[in-house]
């Protein structure tokens, strides 16, 4: 038989461990990564002091406006990511939290992930060149495309980097350029038949975009959802599934005629 006293006491005892647990917990490592805004890059223009394209073996015309490749940062995979991190970021527009393995290969260490992400890069940039000269129903075998880009890795790219080609190229049949002289953004993997991809982060690379002063952010059709969720004000989403599409929404940007897709 409990005293009425007993009752608090025995309830104060049991709650312990559970505050102990809590604690615990807040400061116990978890298996993600806290991500944020990163930089965004002109394929059209230079990179650590050289262009991102250069093309030989066909003439090339001058652009006057940006295509923005967009990234995310992200905490390295051997950074400690706590129950308070995961708290904190919920309730920021400008942080993400993401599983580790979404952002890194799971099982390989800090020199295989980087390893890893310039294999995936130079794979898109192969990609990124064959879907651009298919498009403009070139020959790669007589025109050379290099493409440099420092301290970025993933397929994200991809996208952008095609739309880079086939602008300089003239690729559009006008005597403009694809972006109509506006910084125009975006993000997508693509395959040599053109086909775009989603990537993940988009709402964070929406972010970076409107900073670095874009105004039309290209997106994966599939993820206009996330695209949404955190739009910076003034920033347009154009929706993409095909690098033929993409070409004909800034085309019909930049001429005023001809229907624009939207999320």
């Amino acid at each position: 038989m409990f005293s009425r006293l007993t009752r608090p006491r025995a309830v104060a005892l049991c709650a312990l461990p559970v505050v102990v647990l809590l604690a615990t917990a807040a400061f116990a490592p978890l298996p993600f990564s806290l991500t944020q805004p990163g930089l965004t890059a002109d394929v059209l223009g230079e990179n650590r002091g050289e262009p991102v394209i250069t093309i030989s073996g066909a003439p090339t015309r001058d652009t006057s406006g940006e295509l923005r490749m967009t990234t995310i940062e992200a905490t390295s995979p051997d950074t400690d990511v706590s129950l308070g991190d995961v708290i904190g970021a919920w309730f920021r527009t400008d942080e993400a939290i993401m599983p580790r393995d979404s952002v890194y290969p799971s099982g390989r260490s800090t020199q295989e992930i980087e390893q890893y992400n310039t294999e995936q890069m130079k794979e898109s940039q192969d990609a990124a060149t064959q879907a651009a000269l298919n498009y403009l129903d070139l020959n790669d075998k007589d025109i050379k495309v290099t493409l440099k880009l420092a301290d970025v890795g993933g397929p994200s790219a991809g996208l952008l980097f095609s739309l880079g080609i086939i602008d300089k190229l003239g690729g559009d049949g006008s005597d403009g350029d694809l972006t109509g002289g506006r910084t125009i953004a975006g993000t997508g993997t693509i395959d040599p038949a053109g086909k775009v991809g989603a990537v993940g982060g988009v709402s964070l690379k929406t972010q970076a975009a409107k900073r670095d002063g874009a105004t039309i952010f290209l997106v994966p059709k599939e993820e206009c959802g996330d695209a949404k969720a955190e739009l910076p004000k003034g920033l347009r989403l154009v929706p993409v599934t095909t690098l033929r599409g993409a070409v004909n929404a800034l085309e019909a940007l930049e001429s005023g005629k001809g229907s624009v897709p939207s999320c």
